[in-house]
């Protein structure tokens, strides 16, 4: 055999081969983009899905007053812009397991709670009436080192022990951050400032 009819018929070998591989790959990332629940993220979502852009806060807001917060659960960031617009952040979270547990639209925080305690909604006992009836503050609380109210009833913006929920839907409603991301947003952000969720 010519060497180049050896290289000719080693090329379509690891090209057919690069293909093989490449389509097994791709149809696992589509079947495990399917599957996301709560209760054993483990098992149930392979991988996280957020997506990081930079945005301008300027289609979003009228002005970044006391600062602003816009989260976009598609992407599942959370972008910060100070009230000077010196300052530009973006987080990744994890955000509501449904459609019906999502809220959209403006708000504000109301309340910066540094050491939060967790008390499960209504609506979450109803679902599930295994909740137990409070947690305080520590490495078991869902709301992990720091919370920021929002001016809707039971949401808010707060951390997580569980780093496995970032960048995937895994809350009940709220918006979650890895511990050390709320604690640098805790300290950025102000009552008052302003919050859209798109």
């Amino acid at each position: 055999m010519s060497d180049t009819r050896a290289r000719l018929e080693r090329r379509a070998f690891l090209a057919t081969g690069a293909a093989l591989l490449g389509s097994a790959a791709s149809a696992q990332a589509i079947a495990g983009d399917t599957v996301e629940m709560e209760n054993d993220i483990s098992s149930s979502v392979r991988r996280n899905v957020s997506s990081f852009r930079m945005l301008d806060w300027r289609p979003y807001f009228s002005d970044t007053r006391n600062g602003a917060i816009l989260v976009d659960i598609q992407s599942r960031a959370l972008h910060f812009w100070s009230d000077d617009q010196s300052l530009y952040k973006l987080y990744p979270t994890s955000v509501p397991l449904t459609e019906d547990l999502t809220r959209l639209g403006r708000t504000r925080v109301t309340f910066k709670d540094p050491e939060p305690d967790w008390r499960p909604t209504p609506a979450m006992k109803l679902r599930d009436p295994d909740w137990p009836d409070y947690i305080p503050p520590g490495p078991d609380n869902p709301l992990g080192t720091r919370a920021l109210h929002l001016s809707w009833t039971y949401y808010r913006i707060h951390g997580t022990h569980d780093t496995r929920k970032i960048g995937r839907r895994s809350s009940n409603g709220c918006i979650g951050l890895y511990n050390e991301h709320i604690e640098e947003l805790f300290e950025l952000a102000k009552v008052g400032t302003q919050v859209l969720l798109i």
